[in-house]
């Protein structure tokens, strides 16, 4: 049985940083694209970033390019997100995500989910 399990999440100031974690367990680890998604409230789901297995290849969204660094351990199983320079507009349900496969960045591609972590921003 796969689990995704995140962690980190919590309430910071307009300027400040975050490290969110997910932990896999029950998947060939290495072998696993790893993404990051967030919802906030009344939007849809959206593509933050994604790592490849081997860690050799990173994805960002736009919005968050420059800001967020994905990162994985595969001898601990677990993915990093590591987010700089939070605004209110990351304010969201952030989502870790795995599939086997080519990189994706539509959340229909993914097919293992963790069951989120509150992020929020005040201004």
């Amino acid at each position: 049985q796969v689990q995704l399990v995140e962690s980190g999440g919590g309430l910071v100031q307009t300027g400040g940083s975050l490290r969110l974690s997910c932990a896999a367990s029950g998947l060939t680890f290495g072998g696993a694209v790893m993404g990051w998604f967030r919802q906030a409230p009344g939007k849809e789901r959206e593509f933050v970033a994604a790592i490849r297995g081997s860690g050799s290849n990173t994805y960002y969204a736009d919005s968050v390019k420059g800001r967020f660094t994905i990162s994985r351990d595969n001898a601990k199983n677990t993915v990093y997100l590591q987010m700089n320079s939070l605004g209110p507009e990351d304010t969201a349900v952030y989502y870790c995500a795995a599939r086997f496969g080519t990189p994706a960045t539509m959340s229909a591609q993914y097919r293992y989910w963790g069951q989120g972590t509150q992020v929020a921003v005040s201004s």
